[in-house]
C-alpha cells in the first residue's frame, strides 16, 4: 500500500496538514535520516519526524489528528527544529497547537475601520496608505493609496462593508490588479502566506471559510497556494509596480499592525528620496 494512504487513516487537522507540508519540503538527507530504497512520499516520514523530535510515532499522529489537546511547548519546540523551520513557521506551529478560544462568534459582524487609524491614513497625505482588515478587506485607504492600488474602483467602496475591495480577491480575480504587480508572482506567494499567518489567530471565523472557498472554486492558483500552508508574517519589503498612469514604480512598502490584535494593519508605501518612482508618485499625486 501506498505510504501516504497509510497516513491517511484518519483525517487530520489543520495543525496536522501543516505539519505534514512542513514534512513533505525537507528531505531525508537535510534532516539527518538515513533513506533506504525507493520512498513513494516526498519529504520525511511521521515516524522519522517522531524520532527527530523524540515522540512516539502514536503520539505524533493523535497530536495531528487533533485528539492531543495538551502538547507541551517542548515537543512543540522538538517538532519546530527537527522540521528546520524559520521564526514565522515557529510561531504559527505554536498557535495552531494551542489555539486561544474566540470569544466572537463564528459569524463575523463586519469589520469597523478604527476611527484613528482611519484619521491617520488621510494625515499622510500623498504616501499611499490602506487600512486592511485581518483577511485583507480593505477598510479604509487615503486618496493617494487609493490612486496607486486601485483607480479604477469608487473611492467610496471601503466604507460600504457589502461592496468593500478585498486585495486577496483583486490579486487573484481582478486583471487590473493582477496587471499591476511586475512580480505578481511573488506578490500573490506572499499575499496568500501572510493570509494564512493570520488565519490560525481567527480559524474559526466564518467569514475566513468563505473567502477561502470563493478564492480556491475562481482561482486554481490560490487553491495551490493555499494547500502549500506556507506561512510568513509581512512586515516590511519592497513592491514593483507597473501603473498604467505613470508606468514603472518601485516602492517600499511597511505594514504596521495595530496594537488591539484584531488583525487590523496599516500599509504604507513610499519611494526612496531622489528617485524616478519618487517623482512618478508625485507625478500620481498630483492628478
Amino acid at each position: 500500500m501506498d505510504e501516504r494512504a497509510l497516513e491517511a487513516d484518519r483525517p487530520v487537522t489543520e495543525l496536522g496538514e501543516f505539519l505534514r507540508s512542513r514534512r513533505d519540503r525537507l528531505a531525508p538527507e537535510d534532516a539527518g535520516v538515513r533513506s533506504y530504497g525507493r520512498r513513494r512520499v516526498p519529504g520525511l516520514r511521521r515516524e522519522e519526524l517522531a524520532q527527530l523530535a523524540g515522540v512516539s510515532a502514536t503520539y505524533l499522529t493523535r497530536l495531528e489528528q487533533g485528539q492531543s489537546q495538551n502538547a507541551s511547548d517542548a515537543v512543540i519546540e522538538a517538532l519546530a527544529r527537527a522540521l528546520q523551520l524559520d521564526a514565522d513557521e515557529r510561531a504559527h506551529l505554536f498557535v495552531l497547537a494551542h489555539p486561544t478560544p474566540l470569544e466572537r462568534p463564528r459569524t463575523s459582524a463586519p469589520e469597523i475601520a478604527k476611527p484613528g487609524a482611519e484619521q491617520l491614513l488621510h494625515a499622510m497625505g500623498d504616501v499611499p496608505a490602506v487600512l486592511l482588515g485581518r483577511f485583507n478587506d480593505i477598510l479604509a485607504w487615503n486618496r493617494a493609496g487609493h490612486l496607486l492600488l486601485a483607480g479604477h474602483l469608487d473611492v467610496t467602496a471601503p466604507s460600504r462593508p457589502a461592496e468593500r475591495p478585498n486585495h486577496i480577491r483583486m490579486l487573484f480575480c481582478d486583471p487590473h490588479t493582477r496587471d499591476l504587480y511586475a512580480d505578481w508572482e511573488t506578490e500573490a506567494e506572499v499575499a496568500v502566506a501572510s493570509m494564512r499567518y493570520a488565519a490560525a489567530t481567527f480559524a474559526d471565523d466564518r467569514y475566513l471559510a468563505e473567502l477561502v472557498g470563493q478564492l480556491s472554486m475562481n482561482s486554481p492558483e490560490f487553491a495551490s497556494l493555499w494547500a502549500g500552508h506556507s506561512v510568513r508574517l509581512c512586515t516590511s519589503g519592497t513592491k514593483r509596480f507597473r501603473h498604467p498612469a505613470v508606468g514603472d514604480i518601485e516602492l517600499d512598502y511597511e505594514v504596521l499592525h495595530l496594537p488591539e490584535g484584531n488583525g487590523q494593519r496599516i500599509l504604507t508605501h513610499t519611494a526612496r528620496p531622489g528617485s524616478a518612482s519618487q517623482a512618478a508618485l508625485r507625478l500620481l499625486t498630483c492628478v
